[in-house]
């Protein structure tokens, strides 16, 4: 029996680790395990998309929509996850390089 085919997001998926010298789920993964926090690729994107929720959740309150499958639908949008990065960039601007070695 063949493996069943994964969702395809209709806007792509994130490539915000490329784009902004970031790591991907498993390189975070692995350099947690290595800090002492054990943690597969699964669980670095579930937290990842744990924080893009309260930003997304924070900006539709703002806004004045409440409702929760908004706020997940939102946080697991490349095109919002590049955007709170960018934003997040222009505030903290320094390199991460420190964190991949």
């Amino acid at each position: 029996m063949s493996m069943p085919k994964g969702h395809k997001s209709i806007n792509g998926y994130s490539t915000v680790a490329i784009e902004y010298g970031g790591m991907d789920y498993r390189n975070i993964a692995t350099k947690m395990t290595e800090a002492g926090f054990k943690m597969n690729h699964a669980t670095a994107r579930n937290i990842f998309l744990k924080a893009m929720k309260k930003f997304a959740k924070s900006i539709l309150k703002f806004q004045g929509v409440e409702s929760e499958l908004d706020v997940d639908r939102i946080a697991k949008d490349p095109r919002f996850q590049s955007a709170v990065i960018e934003i997040v960039n222009n505030f903290y601007p320094q390199s991460y390089s420190d964190y991949r070695s």
